[in-house]
């Protein structure tokens, strides 16, 4: 789970999912949407905390996103 507090927390975070070749995927509620799309996180509910999906083993990238993975104590 991440969240995304602000709107230079969405670009940035597009800017490292757009870096990889493989899918990535955001859900909040029953909504999905690809996490390269700017557009499309912005159509999600920024105040609860979203779920990512990757299709890769790739732990870098969970390196990548560690100042957004969500914890009840933040």
């Amino acid at each position: 789970m991440i969240m995304l507090n602000s709107i230079e927390d969405v670009k940035n975070f597009v800017n490292i999912a757009s870096s990889k070749d493989y899918e990535i995927d955001l859900n909040s509620g029953k909504y999905t949407v690809d996490a390269k799309s700017i557009m499309g996180i912005f159509s999600l509910d920024l105040t609860k905390p979203l779920k990512v999906t990757i299709q890769s083993d790739d732990e870098n990238f969970l390196k990548e996103i560690e100042p957004y993975i969500y914890t009840k104590t933040k």
